[in-house]
Order: C-alpha cells, then structure tokens, then sequence
C-alpha cells in the first residue's frame, strides 16, 4: 500500500503545530493564495476551508497550486533553511576544520536554533557532523593501512585518546585493534542522508547500517561472534558493490540491490527479512501485512522484533513497513531518515496512466 493521508483534521492540526512527522509526505494547498506548502510552513496559518491536503508536490501541481516562496515545498527539506545550507557550505570549505560552537555564533547564527534545525533534519547536530566528517578521514587512511598516529592527524583530533575514543563510540573497539587482514572488512560509505558503515568479505555483505544507529557497536559484537572472526577495516568487494549500488540509489537510477547476503538470524527472521524484500520501492506495509504475508497472522509483535533486528538498512528495506494507522513508527537510523527515505522512493513509483 501507499502512504494514505490521515483526515483533513488530523492534517490541519499537523499544520498548526507545524508537526515535521508529515514532510514531504503530505502538502496543503491553498485556495484563498493558490500556492502549496509544506506543513511546517513558517508562514501565517490559513482558515481550515480554504485548505486541502495532497499526498505528492506533483498533485498539488495538478490541482494548479504554485510553490510557497517561503517553506520552498520543491526543495529537499535541509536546502530550505538558509541556515543549514550556510553551515554545510562552510563545512564543505573546511572539512578538517575543529568546529565550536563559538564559530557558530560569529557567523551571525543562534546555536540553540541551529541545533534544532540540525537534529530535526540530520537526527545530529552540526558540531557532531563536522566531528563525524574528520573521523572519516581518519577511517579511511586506517582503511588504506596507515598507521593509527597518521590516521588521528589526518582526522585532525586533539589527542591519541579523543581519536581513540571517537572510534570506540563508533564501533565498540580502538583503532590499534582492527586490522586490514580480517575476515570481516568494515567500510565507511558517504550516502546524501548520512554516513553509513558497511562490513562484508569478498563474497557477502554482513551489515550496512547508518552511524548514528545506537545498536551498531553490538550489533558488530554479534557478527563477530556469528561469524567466528574479528571485524578489521578495509575494502572488499561486497562493499564496493554496496557503494556503487548506493550511489544509483540515491541519484534516482535504480532501487534494485543485487549485493550478496549474509543475513544471519533465526528462521522467523529470515522470513520477515525476505517479505521485506518483495515491498516495491514507493510502497509500504504494515506490520500486520508483514504477518500475514508469511502466514503468521497473530505474530505482529514479533514480525516488528524481527525488523528492528535487521542489520542490513536500506537493501532489506525495513523504513517500509509503517503503522498500520500510517504513523512512520520506529526506526533505527531515526524518523527524519525513514520519512526521507521514502520520501526519495517515491520517485520509484510507475508513473501513472492517464489513458
């Protein structure tokens, strides 16, 4: 099934209270204007009749609404605040730079609203992505063999112990510990919703989550203990094909990925993982649908289990599964990235057919 807008009560109140659980997935036109906007317009707010609710920017269109000048409907989220796309552009010109929050308030900037605006958008703050940008310079000269001294400068840490600390945070073990001879190889992988780490061997990818998944450091705990071999750090050929298929992903090209896996997990899991799989791109299930799906109907409670167990984002596609009441419900690498997830997805969708 779609996304199918709540009633148009829910969603005036949504557009009072600016809820950004609806955007980009639920637009309102308005008549007495004739522009549409998103629900977190800060614009002044109109009379309920003179509102009506689309699901797409393209049916808005259709009804013959022009773009609001102010909320920018037609623009990614992030690229509407001028304040995020003012920090991102100086973060661009100075990937190594030690950011403060000082810095933050001579560009003319207020930090307690950029830091809203950031974890509304990015689920982190800016000084946590400009921290996170510098570690993965020193993942990746620890990825190409360089020692641990040449990757913390690189990554432009203070100290041996923040560069090792930063990376214990990450995935629960020191630099010094991961080899470039291991079974199991973790890769960093750059996508346009954030940084992602992908592990796998020359035959199979066994994790592709985001960075800021909490589970991370224990899910790779567990990997290792399933596979019987440490994670080190390096490139292989699981992940490189991840890479490229991401990278299609992303840009509109394809939703298909062909990568090999290693999935892990009891039987009842792999079940929901590959019922996961059937859901075409654009579309979502709920978690009932999951269950009935694989002639389980009482196992609801155990189907939502089984998705947050998945360890392989994206390519075992658990952002598609919603409430059954269309609320996005959990996710691992956080709602604002469901939401635009599927929100991309929806380019996928056949166009349809007007004959």
């Amino acid at each position: 099934m779609l996304f199918d807008l709540p009633d148009a009560t829910t969603l005036y109140k949504a557009l009072l209270a600016r809820d950004t659980a609806y955007d980009g997935r639920a637009y309102v036109g308005v008549s007495s204007t004739g522009v549409f906007c998103r629900l977190t317009c800060p614009a002044r707010k109109p009379k309920a009749e003179n509102c009506t609710f689309f699901p797409t920017v393209a049916e808005c269109i259709e009804a013959g609404f022009r773009p609001c000048k102010r909320c920018h409907p037609l623009a990614p989220g992030a690229a509407a605040d001028p304040a995020i796309a003012r920090l991102l552009k100086a973060l661009e010109a100075e990937p190594h730079r030690r950011w403060y929050e000082g810095d933050i308030t001579r560009m003319g900037l207020d930090p307690s609203t950029v830091r809203r605006a950031f974890k509304r958008q990015y689920g982190m703050t800016f000084l946590e992505m400009a921290r996170q940008q510098r570690l993965r310079e020193g993942f990746g000269t620890l990825a190409e063999g360089g020692k641990v001294i040449e990757a913390q400068i690189d990554a432009q840490f203070s100290s041996p112990s923040a560069f090792r600390a930063a990376f214990a945070k990450l995935l629960g073990r020191a630099p010094g510990t991961l080899s470039n001879d291991a079974l199991l190889l973790a890769d960093w992988i750059e996508t346009p919703l954030g940084d992602m780490i992908a592990i796998g061997t020359d035959s199979h990818l066994y994790l592709l989550e985001f960075l800021e998944r909490r589970a991370l450091k224990s899910e790779v705990a567990a990997l290792e203990a399933d596979a019987k071999g440490a994670v080190g750090i390096g490139k292989s050929a699981s992940t490189e094909q991840t890479r490229t298929e991401l990278a299609a992903f992303f840009a509109g090209q394809s939703a298909a990925f062909t990568v090999p896996l290693a999935t892990g997990g009891t039987g009842f899991q792999r079940d929901v993982w590959k019922a996961l799989q059937t859901i075409p791109a654009g579309e979502t299930r709920s978690y009932a649908d999951i269950a009935r799906q694989i002639e389980s109907p009482t196992a609801t409670r155990a189907v939502a289990r089984a998705n947050g167990a998945n360890r392989l984002a994206l390519i075992i596609p658990c952002h598609r599964v919603i409430g059954a009441d269309g609320s996005l419900t959990g996710y691992g690498g956080g709602l604002w990235r469901k939401q635009q997830l599927l929100e991309i997805e929806r380019s996928y969708l056949p166009a349809p057919n007007h004959a």
